[in-house]
């Protein structure tokens, strides 16, 4: 996948990060969006997102990444939060096994706001600190296809299958957008899970709506 200029991009997907507070979301998202990491990063208030268009085959693709604070306080912004996102990453780290116990109650309030056909993945992050690590990786992968979840280790500070998480997410919805533009007999629109979405762009044009499955 690479990059492509900003303005000029077929589809637009909404990613959301979720997990607890200090688990390394903001972290994965500077370093998949701008190959960046803090070692100071400070508290995410409230809600921030960043941009990066990819190429997924022949279409270009925007990922919106969305980053929320894992804090109680910030949790009344959920339903907007998760409002129009086709893919999530449900982020623990894996030196903390209490960010990954509460993670079955992550994935319950993304469920109980987003829509059913969400791609999602489950990521231990901090791979990195191998040496301090509390959860085995058989638990977490178990737990992951048990519930239907797609699974990978990253280091945002090693880059560590970071590329490789975001590139999942997106590929795996871009399969079920397209398989749904196949069985549809329209050319102007698709529908997937019962929402119509954007259009691809006509002869000279480039913008397109968002998709929602």
């Amino acid at each position: 996948m690479g990059n492509r200029a900003e303005e000029d991009y077929n589809f637009v997907f909404k990613v959301v990060l979720i997990g607890e507070s200090g688990v390394g979301k903001t972290n994965l998202l500077s370093r998949f969006t701008r190959n960046e990491f803090s070692h100071d990063s400070r508290t995410t208030i409230g809600v921030e997102f960043s941009t990066r268009t990819v190429m997924l085959g022949t279409a270009a693709v925007k990922a919106q990444i969305w980053d929320t604070a894992g804090l109680e306080r910030y949790r009344a912004i959920t339903s907007a939060y998760y409002r129009g996102a086709v893919g999530a990453l449900l982020v623990f780290d894996l030196t903390k096994h209490q960010t990954y116990s509460v993670v079955e109650r992550w994935l319950k309030e993304l469920y109980d706001h987003a829509e059913a056909t969400i791609v999602v993945m489950l990521v231990g992050n901090k791979s990195d600190l191998s040496q301090a690590r509390e959860v085995p990786t058989d638990e977490a992968r178990m737990f992951a296809e048990n519930n239907g979840l797609l699974f990978l280790e990253t280091s945002a500070l090693d880059s560590t299958n970071v590329e490789l998480a975001f590139e999942t997410v997106l590929k795996e919805v871009f399969a079920k957008v397209s398989k749904q533009r196949q069985s549809s007999t329209r050319t102007s629109a698709i529908t997937v899970g019962g929402t119509q979405a954007g259009q691809e762009p006509g002869p000279g044009g480039k913008r397109a709506c968002c998709i929602s499955l």
